[in-house]
């Protein structure tokens, strides 16, 4: 650098640059690519100095809180938006409601645990973890009372499943209704548990060789309970404790729950207190007047426990509209509860043309993967769909095929492939094609 360079203040030097128009080309600092710089294209270069340079802010004039302000960390306040929402109109009470994930705010695969939706029959439990006790019956060898100590003490494991509740998209069965993907697909999140193997705590127990089912129980007011094969508690079942290394929440069930990878969620009982050993199941309200499927003949479907492979575009959606012509990132999410997402497609004109987008991070068993697809929109209106595709060769269908099957009366297990018009201001609505 010269010594006239030397003399300036970075203030005085970024105003004589005119607020960056000369950083359009390396050579004007004389480093050039070596110096790390880039070309800027004509038309982003300021036409004049841009204070959010040249100005030195608040937050580098004064010091800032110290390390004891929040005992507990917090997101910025910047984000304060990046919440959990319900609709109100949705149930009669909030104690027996749900509440979504903002999935167009976040990015990756893990769900952090402010922010996985919530869904209850008769509002949060406040358990003492001291005071809490599970219990294991019926066609065991030895009635056993376990304390939460007794169950951190055994054997455990960590692993990432996604949880979607079976309503999720329900309400987008006779047609587009709510307008925006936290609403229409925010039943889900995907974490990392903490827990015990059931199969552990059900082998000390002792099955009777006439052992078939068991019954999870709650502990809330609810006393939710739901029944469970026997085969897929022994497999891959957990008593957990901890999501993404901390003590579940209250909201999510502490201080246990019952962790039912890949099936639907009102299967994976909160405050867990109980467990019994049957020879059938136990036909409970849960499993028969509600979280069956009712078909257009009058017949209902029920013990539909897998949630079969699904996929969003979260990114553009209604709540994250583009704003940029330009190079642009697609991103969402597929899952499958069958077993491992192998790929998803993306059309951006409404099925006519498709294109394999890259997925990104950990792609595993029973959880949400992450997928992106870089594209240039120059104001054109988009019809944005994706499809998911899973090991056991299953694909997403249409919502049209679904019906053709199902028909109208449905609440649970629909996922369709989802579609967004993106209009030319970049604004972007829940439509379907026909």
């Amino acid at each position: 650098m010269n010594q006239t360079a030397k003399g300036l203040d970075r203030r005085s030097l970024l105003a004589a640059l005119g607020g960056g128009a000369a950083l359009a080309s390396g050579a004007a600092l004389g480093g050039g690519a070596a110096a790390g710089l880039t070309a800027r294209p004509a038309a982003a270069a300021a036409t004049k100095p841009d204070p959010a340079i040249t100005e030195v802010q608040d937050w580098s004039r004064f010091l800032g809180e110290g390390v004891a302000a929040h005992p507990y960390g917090k997101p910025s306040k910047y984000e304060a938006h990046v919440v959990k929402r319900d609709v109100e109109w949705l149930t009669a009470g909030r104690e027996s409601s749900v509440n979504f994930t903002p999935l167009h705010e976040l990015d990756g695969i893990i769900t952090p645990n402010g922010l996985c939706f919530e869904r209850h029959h008769g509002g949060i439990a406040e358990v003492d973890p001291a005071k809490h006790r599970l219990m294991i019956n019926g066609l065991v060898d030895r009635q056993l009372v376990f304390t939460m100590d007794d169950i951190k003490r055994m054997p455990r494991t960590n692993r990432i499943y996604f949880l979607e509740c079976a309503a999720n998209s329900g309400m987008e069965w006779r047609g587009a209704q709510l307008n925006g993907c936290q609403f229409t697909h925010g039943m889900i999140h995907n974490v990392m548990y903490t827990g015990v193997p059931l199969r552990i705590l059900l082998e000390e127990a002792g099955l009777k060789t006439n052992a078939k089912w068991i019954m999870v129980e709650g502990g809330d007011a609810a006393g939710m309970n739901r029944s469970i094969p026997i085969e897929k508690a022994l497999d891959d079942c957990l008593i957990a404790f901890k999501m993404n290394g901390e003590a579940l929440r209250a909201e999510q069930g502490y201080p246990l729950r019952i962790v039912v990878p890949g099936w639907e969620g009102n299967m994976w009982v909160k405050w867990l207190r109980r467990i019994e050993v049957g020879d059938q199941p136990w036909h409970a309200r849960e499993e028969t007047s509600k979280y069956t499927d009712l078909l257009a003949d009058g017949r209902s479907r029920r013990f539909t426990f897998v949630m079969d492979a699904k996929s969003v575009v979260t990114n553009p959606s209604p709540q994250a509209p583009l704003k940029y012509k330009g190079p642009n990132v697609l991103t969402g999410m597929a899952w499958s509860g069958r077993g491992t997402i192998t790929r998803v497609d993306v059309t951006l004109d409404g099925g006519r043309n498709w294109r394999t987008a890259r997925l990104d991070g950990p792609v595993l068993p029973r959880s949400v993967a992450r997928f992106y697809v870089d594209f240039d929109w120059q104001g054109e209106e988009l019809m944005i769909q994706s499809r998911a595709m899973d090991d056991t060769g299953y694909v997403q269908p249409t919502k049209a095929e679904l019906r053709a099957v199902r028909g109208l009366n449905s609440i649970y297990h629909n996922n369709g492939i989802q579609t967004w018009l993106v209009r030319a201001n970049g604004e972007t609505e829940n439509v379907e094609i026909s």
